[in-house]
C-alpha cells in the first residue's frame, strides 16, 4: 500500500481547510505548498495529531489497557515495523505480528533484539497479505489498528473476518479503528490537505503535509504525504502515498455481525464537521 520515493516532488495545488496544524519555517512552505496557510490547532484537535505519530501514537496506551483486560496471546495484523507489537512484548505479552512488507518486519525485530532478548522472544513474525490471511492459532486479542481495515479490498473483508473470529479464544476481543467520512461531505470536498509535526526525541525536527484524494465512484482514498526531516547536518525529504478504501460502515457492521461477532464497544472522535475516528471493540457472539 506504500511507496516512496527520495525525490522532492511539489504536489499540485488544493483546498487547504483553515484550521490545521501550526505553521512552519518559510523554506519548508517553499516545499511544501500550503503549510504557510495552515492555522494553529485548537487543544482539541491535538488528539488528531497524535493519532498520526508511528511510535508516539496515544492509541497504544489505549490498546494497552484491552490487552490487560483480555489477555495475551495477541494478534497485530498490518503491524508495520512494530509500533504496537514492540510495546506489547516490552509489557510482557506474546505477539505475533502480521504484516506483507518484508523490511517492515525486518525493522520490527532489529528494534526488538536492541531491547533485549527477552521482548524478542516474546514476538513472532509472518509475512503475509491480510487478504489472503490463515491464521494458524487462537488468540485473545487480534488487532486492526491504524485503520488498517482500510487498507484491505472490500471483496476480501468478509473472509477476513471470518478467519478472525474463528480465531479469538471465548473471552477475546478484536479491536479496530477507521475514518467514518460524511459522503455528503466528501462529494463537496473531495481533496483535503493538513499538517503536523511529528514529536521525536533524537534532535531531528520532523514535518509531515497530508493530501488526500477522495473517489467515491471508486470508494478509495489516496495520501500523500510530504515529509521533511532536519537534522543538524543534513536535511531529508520524501514523499509516501498510501492508497485506501472508504469504508462504508453500515457495510462493516453486517460483516461483522455475518462472521459471528458482537460490538461490545463504540468509541468516537470528531476529526472535523465531516469526519469522525471509530474505534470498535468486537467479542464472540453468544
Amino acid at each position: 500500500m506504500h511507496t516512496q520515493t527520495g525525490t522532492p516532488v511539489t504536489p499540485a495545488p488544493g483546498p487547504v481547510p483553515p484550521s490545521r496544524i501550526t505553521t512552519a519555517s518559510p523554506a519548508l512552505c517553499a516545499w511544501l505548498p500550503g503549510l504557510e496557510s495552515l492555522a494553529p490547532h485548537t487543544e482539541d484537535q491535538l488528539w488528531l495529531r497524535d493519532a498520526l505519530l508511528g511510535p508516539f501514537s496515544g492509541d497504544i496506551v489505549e490498546y494497552l489497557a484491552l490487552a490487560r483486560a483480555t489477555g495475551g496471546p495477541v494478534l497485530d495484523l498490518g503491524s508495520g515495523a512494530g509500533r504496537l507489537t514492540v510495546p506489547f512484548a516490552r509489557h510482557g505479552f506474546t505477539v505475533e505480528a502480521v504484516d506483507r512488507d518484508a523490511p517492515s518486519l525486518e525493522r520490527l525485530r532489529a528494534w526488538a533484539e536492541r531491547i533485549g532478548p527477552q521482548v524478542r522472544g516474546r514476538i513472532t513474525t509472518t509475512h503475509a497479505d491480510l487478504a489472503r490471511l490463515r491464521l494458524r492459532r487462537h488468540y485473545r486479542l487480534t488487532l486492526l489498528a491504524g485503520a488498517m481495515i482500510a487498507a484491505i479490498p472490500p471483496h476480501a473483508r468478509p473472509g477476513i473476518l471470518r478467519e478472525i473470529a474463528a480465531h479469538l479464544g471465548a473471552d477475546g476481543a478484536l479491536a479496530l479503528d477507521y475514518t467514518a467520512h460524511d459522503t455528503a461531505g466528501l462529494a463537496e470536498h473531495p481533496h483535503r490537505t493538513w499538517a503536523f509535526q511529528v514529536p521525536r526525541f533524537d534532535g531531528v525536527t520532523e514535518w509531515v503535509v497530508a493530501r488526500q484524494v477522495f473517489d467515491l465512484a471508486a470508494m478509495s482514498e489516496q495520501i500523500t504525504y510530504f515529509i521533511e526531516r532536519s537534522g543538524k547536518t543534513r536535511v531529508r525529504r520524501s514523499i509516501a502515498t498510501t492508497d485506501k478504501w472508504i469504508v462504508d460502515q453500515q457495510d462493516l457492521l453486517r460483516e461483522l455481525r455475518a462472521a459471528g461477532l458482537r460490538i461490545a464497544d463504540r468509541r468516537q472522535q470528531w476529526l472535523d464537521e465531516r469526519t469522525h475516528s471509530v474505534l470498535l471493540v468486537c467479542h464472540p457472539a453468544e
